[in-house]
């Protein structure tokens, strides 16, 4: 069974709702309709009926939950509590109702905050920012969470390295250029995500142009303070670096360049110095080795909020709405 098929049957055995603000783009009504015939979640679609209905032409989503912003008799409740929970920043009455009836991400948001949904999958037509704003001001971070960031499950086909060609790239979609701190809690968070989605042991290693010492620069000190950062601080992880990526995932060049390396040679996470290097890594693997890649994945926020590539597939929505399943799962255990 493919790492995918996994996830799904997961989410199958305590099904999760998850809402899909994105209505008017036609992969996501695709994704919405296989997620329903597949029994993987149940699914609220935000929008009005008409238009939802125009866009899915041809598709079943009749088992899908349809709420209308403007008609739903709860939509009152909600810009209530959205001015409650803005209050401190000023937010008025009339402008939290512009933000729910004139951006349905907002709407999906207030959904999982008021306990009527668990997770938000969107992103398929709106950058992060837009995606990522309304989830960081209204559920918030996870407790004890130094920040949110996101990450890339990739499955590589045929690739004896990794978990069986199955990895974590971290950050490649949201911090852009991490302090040592930063880095320690992406590369916490990061083996924590592997645990619960892969459901092995996470080995990372925090990349870099350098294995142990064998370059000198600022950028490298940055990654070399933040493994220190990172075994002191969460030590129940095996966590190594400074590495470069053949030392991390090839035992051969493990054992030339890095042989004292508990991480050399076996990780499964791979923690990214800066944005620009994730996200170039993942999508050379995505594009060159055609890998599955799935993402990008958040960690850090109290309940899952999942962003999409702008290029992605109905089939990627799906796989993205089978790992948010599972992360709420995992939220509601927490909780």
């Amino acid at each position: 069974m493919s790492f995918i098929d996994t996830i799904k049957e997961r989410a199958k055995k305590d099904k999760k709702t998850i809402v899909l603000p994105e209505t008017m783009d036609r992969r996501v009504l695709e994704a919405a309709s296989i997620v329903l015939k597949e029994d993987i979640a149940n699914i609220i679609l935000v929008g009005k009926e008409e238009e939802i209905q125009k866009n899915a032409d041809g598709l079943d989503l009749s088992k899908a939950i349809i709420i209308n912003p403007f008609t739903n008799d709860k939509t009152e409740d909600l810009i209530n509590q959205l001015v409650e929970i803005r209050k401190n920043k000023g937010l008025t009455y009339e402008e939290a109702k512009k933000l729910l009836l004139e951006d349905y991400m907002y709407y999906a948001c207030m959904l999982v905050k008021s306990g009527q949904a668990d997770g938000v999958v969107s992103g398929a037509c709106h950058s992060t920012a837009n995606t990522l704003r309304p989830a960081l001001q209204i559920i918030k971070t996870k407790p004890g969470t130094l920040l949110v960031s996101a990450f890339f499950l990739m499955v590589v086909p045929n690739c004896q390295y990794g978990s069986n060609g199955t990895f974590i790239f971290a950050d490649s979609g949201l911090e852009q250029n991490p302090t040592p701190e930063r880095l320690a809690a992406i590369a916490a968070s990061s083996a924590e995500s592997f645990q619960l989605l892969v459901q092995e042991e996470p080995v990372v290693a925090m990349l870099s142009h350098s294995t142990m010492g064998s370059a000198k620069h600022a950028d490298v000190d940055k990654v070399v303070e933040g493994v220190k950062i990172a075994k002191e601080k969460y030590s129940q992880y095996k966590i190594d670096g400074e590495l470069q990526l053949d030392a991390a995932i090839v035992p051969e060049v493990a054992a030339s360049k890095a042989p004292n390396s508990d991480v050399a040679g076996k990780a499964n996470v791979l923690v990214f110095p800066d944005l620009d290097a994730g996200n170039i890594g993942y999508k050379l693997v995505q594009r060159l080795a055609k890998a599955e890649a799935y993402g990008p994945i958040t960690q850090g926020i109290a309940a899952p909020v999942n962003d999409l590539s702008r290029g992605c597939s109905a089939s990627d929505i799906v796989g993205v709405v089978a790992i948010t399943s599972v992360q709420a799962q995992a939220t509601k255990k927490e909780s």
